[in-house]
């Protein structure tokens, strides 16, 4: 069990391109194990993180009583689960800030916890700090090579080739006891683990740490972009960590395209990169070459009379795929760069959070929207709170869904709807991680789950209840009518208004075209009659609920968005467009950006829809 339990390092950090099938099918064969035996792999894995953090301060009061070191893995679960209540943040906050302060002892792990994560703070406005440990880097660099050995029998990749990578870490700090704190993504690309990832596949990012680190997200996609331009003919693949980045790059190439080109003529580099280490780092990588410049240019010519349809493959001819975070939030972006992809796979990667990592992408041939993920048994000990959609109607302090008590993932059923439960190696125990995921069927003895939503992230104002996923399926509805006057949305957000009686929902869009009035009024009836929440419908036919509100924003707002976002610390490669939002520095940037507002006569065709 333990070898079951453990994939040797150095065989899971290996090659797994087409150059060298073997180790890829190691780790393969590894998990094809660990999956047939999820549920005692689970038991397992529980028993190592209660028996490694035996006696932390958080179990105490629980477990202080019991040696649950002489106990067997089975009776130490049914020990765990019945005694140790259910947790989220707030119940580590205090430890978590008593280790920032300084606090050294065991207080959530025995092992020393000596930096910290910051959570995106996407979802409530509040970035939370999350232990972070070498395991943490250790569970990213496995579900890396696990998922490259997948890929590589849809898309094997040359060994030595490049990857074209949009990262981003932000700027480390030491808290008053001088732990580091930083955004995972940053705390992985500064570890050991990512330097084993390029050494042991051959395939290396386009630049250096100096840009990645380099603080500045303007800064550092140019330079991205440019060194991946230098390298275009090695380019095997092209990723970021959400597909938002990798949009948010493309449509930066489309403004600076001629200096780049001219900075790969010269072998110079453009005066907006400002950072002396980023600009010393690209300068000893370029040098002039005046032949690939003029094929770039005459490629962007070519490109910009068609609107950038397909810049990918004709800039970089060799790469096989797009590999990113599609899924979720992120779907709203698909559009925009298949428009840019014309065609080029593209590649959902796995599904976790700051918290832990949780499952993989096992068919990378499939399209985002019909993506599953299929957990890892061995990055936590994951538990499952059944979810029961109210009866119409009926209605909820917290959401629209009725819960049961957790239950192990031997138990899970196909087809029904769970809340996420983590008790993790790095000192969480019983968290709820907020995550509603659908089972949809097995790997093995493994399931197979479907991202439904946040259960946090719900727009409601009287009995009604309507979800990220209910809201984008309402956008999808209004956007095609934009699409048919040749018009685009760029990015969409929401807000449920409760200041004035009687409440009401506000959509904000920014949309790139021109729009006649009467096509934005019909979008703006569109989603409000797409709302199928019977809670909504009742309530706007008895105009408990006013008018749904559609409002346009001016070009660049969602921009501004990240900016503000970024300004307070966070990375571009944790950045998610809050679906529904109520941060007070969000809904200012949104209201002071309004250009025109559209109110839906769905329900009446008595009321003006102009405003």
């Amino acid at each position: 069990m333990e070898q079951i339990l453990s994939h040797n390092n150095s065989s899971s950090s290996s090659s797994n391109n087409g150059n060298n099938d073997h180790s890829g099918n190691d780790i393969i064969n590894w998990f094809e194990d660990v999956s047939k035996n999820a549920g005692s792999v689970q038991t397992q894995m529980l028993s190592r993180i209660m028996k490694q953090n035996f006696g932390v301060e958080y179990l105490k009061k629980w477990l202080g009583d019991y040696n649950i070191q002489e106990m067997d893995a089975c009776a130490l679960e049914s020990l765990f689960t019945s005694v140790v209540p259910l947790s989220t943040h707030a119940d580590f906050e205090p430890f978590i800030q008593r280790l920032a302060d300084g606090d050294t002892s065991p207080l959530l792990t025995q092992q020393p916890i000596t930096t910290l994560s910051l959570s995106s703070g996407t979802t409530d406005g509040r970035q939370k700090f999350l232990p972070f440990t070498r395991h943490s880097a250790q569970t990213t660099l496995q579900i890396f090579t696990l998922s490259a050995a997948y890929i590589s029998r849809v898309y094997p990749i040359r060994e030595g080739g490049r990857i074209l990578e949009f990262i981003y870490g932000s700027n480390r700090y030491k808290t008053k006891g001088g732990l580091t704190v930083g955004t995972a993504t940053t705390h992985y690309y500064t570890s050991e683990e990512f330097k084993i990832k390029q050494e042991k596949t051959k395939t290396f990012t386009c630049s250096p740490d100096e840009v990645i680190s380099g603080g500045d997200y303007n800064q550092t996609t140019y330079c991205h972009l440019l060194l991946g331009l230098f390298f275009s003919e090695q380019v095997e693949f092209i990723t970021s960590a959400f597909v938002y980045s990798m949009v948010q790059a493309f449509h930066s190439f489309e403004e600076v395209w001629r200096e780049i080109c001219s900075d790969i003529r010269d072998g110079t580099l453009s005066s907006r990169i400002k950072s002396p280490k980023m600009r010393s780092a690209v300068l000893d990588i370029i040098s002039p070459n005046s032949h690939l410049a003029s094929k770039l240019e005459a490629a962007c010519y070519e490109l910009e009379v068609v609107d950038w349809f397909g810049l990918i493959p004709k800039l970089w001819p060799n790469a096989k795929y797009l590999y990113s975070i599609m899924t979720g939030s992120m779907q709203p972006y698909l559009d925009k760069v298949r428009h840019y992809a014309n065609g080029l796979p593209l590649v959902s990667a796995g599904y976790g959070s700051t918290e832990s990592w949780i499952g993989l992408n096992l068919d990378p041939s499939l399209p985002p929207e019909k993506v599953t993920f299929t957990v890892v048994p061995t990055f936590s000990y994951f538990e499952f709170i059944p979810l029961y959609r109210h009866q119409q109607g009926c209605t909820s302090d917290a959401d629209d869904f009725l819960e049961e008590k957790p239950i192990p993932l031997s138990q899970i059923k196909v087809g029904q709807d769970y809340e996420l439960v983590l008790t993790t190696f790095t000192g969480l125990y019983r968290y709820r991680l907020g995550d509603v995921v659908e089972v949809t069927g097995f790997h093995n003895g493994t399931p197979k789950l479907n991202f439904v939503c946040r259960r946090k992230l719900i727009l409601t104002v009287n009995i009604d209840k309507n979800t990220e996923r209910d809201l984008q399926l309402v956008v999808e509805k209004g956007s095609k009518l934009l699409r048919k006057a040749k018009a685009e949305l760029v990015d969409f957000t929401s807000y449920a208004d409760i200041s004035i009686q009687p409440g009401h929902y506000v959509i904000y869009w920014e949309i790139k075209g021109e729009v006649e009035d009467k096509v934005l009024d019909a979008c703006c009836n569109e989603m409000d009659i797409s709302f199928a929440d019977h809670g909504y419908v009742v309530s706007r036919k008895t105009n408990s609920i006013g008018p749904l509100q559609l409002c346009i924003v001016e070009k660049g707002t969602f921009k501004k968005i990240l900016d503000n976002f970024i300004a307070n610390g966070a990375a571009l490669s944790q950045f998610k467009t809050p679906r529904c939002t109520n941060n007070h520095h969000i809904l200012t940037i949104l209201n002071t950006c309004i250009v025109k507002k559209f109110l839906s006569t769905a329900y009446s065709s008595n009321q003006p829809s102009n405003i």
